[in-house]
């Protein structure tokens, strides 16, 4: 049965509940683990923080277990307002019979965070995930311009290790430095103050329409002249707003491009339907990825 909400709060009471009501326990959520990356806190913030969680060492772990049925949701991080998109979670939705049923945008605010024990003076190594890492540059380089970089597989991993060892201190979030009793030496370090990471949340089903709707899509288009031209102007001509346009190498030879498309409207919407008519008649195959409630963004 389609889920229909009314808005963002209604829709995930909504979907909890008829997603979960042959399952006492509740639904269980899979995420990039493990607990404190940013990835848990965009589970807590959507799901809350009695959610169950299944913490798990990969985002193509994530889309298997959904799929497969372990889970019922997945949360997996799509695009950092600093650095980019998320090719990992990009691939996984190409090959992906999943839909994106929401979307979480967080604050990332990165700390530099010591064991109870350290000073300072006493660091030797900095270790954080390489992308927090790039995010803090600017920071590290006026600050401890002479301490070795170390990169690891998360931000939870680096607290893991500084709360180890008082000669390592680790960028991380504060939920990472309550979970290892970290304390924190200097924080938001970040160089940009308004980095954002969006997230995610993927499910077996789709659902129905709120008001206020983007759609993912995928877009093949052969290598020919105009093929990008041809693929926007429906967009223009029913007056349907882009939000994000990406392109990624195609894997299969027959296509030489694949466009990621998101834009404003449900695909059950009337403007978008005709978009999607005039779209088929110029491309070789169109993906939809989910259409999903636009998130709440606080500036």
């Amino acid at each position: 049965m389609r889920i229909r909400p009314r808005n963002e709060h209604f829709f995930r009471e909504t979907a909890l509940s008829e997603l979960t009501q042959n399952k006492p326990n509740g639904a269980l959520v899979a995420f990039l683990g493990p607990l404190g990356t940013f990835s848990h806190a965009a589970v807590d913030q959507y799901f809350g923080v009695e959610a169950r969680k299944h913490s798990v060492a990969s985002i193509d772990d994530v889309f298997a277990d959904v799929e497969a049925g372990h889970a019922q949701f997945g949360v997996v991080p799509v695009e950092n307002s600093t650095e980019g998109a998320v090719n990992n979670t990009q691939d996984c939705l190409v090959d992906t019979s999943l839909q994106i049923i929401a979307e979480v945008v967080i604050p990332i605010e990165h700390n530099f965070l010591l064991h109870a024990d350290a000073t300072p003076a006493a660091v030797k190594r900095i270790v954080s995930h390489r992308q927090s890492l790039a995010q803090c540059r600017g920071w590290l380089t006026a600050h401890f311009p002479q301490l070795e970089k170390v990169e690891v597989a998360s931000n939870a991993e680096a607290a893991r290790l500084a709360s180890q060892d008082p000669h390592t201190a680790a960028i991380a979030g504060l939920r990472a430095a309550e979970l290892y009793s970290l304390k924190v030496q200097h924080g938001r370090i970040q160089d940009q103050q308004n980095n954002r990471t969006r997230f995610l949340v993927l499910a077996k089903e789709g659902v129905a329409p709120t008001g206020r709707d983007k759609t993912s899509i995928l877009v093949y288009a052969e290598n020919k002249p105009g093929a990008l031209f041809r693929i926007l102007e429906p967009f223009d001509a029913y007056q349907v707003s882009l939000t994000k346009i990406e392109t990624r190498p195609a894997r299969d030879g027959v296509w030489a491009y694949v466009f990621f498309i998101d834009f404003e409207g449900h695909i059950e919407d009337a403007a978008v339907q005709k978009v999607f008519a005039q779209l088929q008649e110029r491309t070789v195959k169109i993906k939809q990825l989910g259409s999903f409630p636009m998130a709440q963004v606080s500036v």
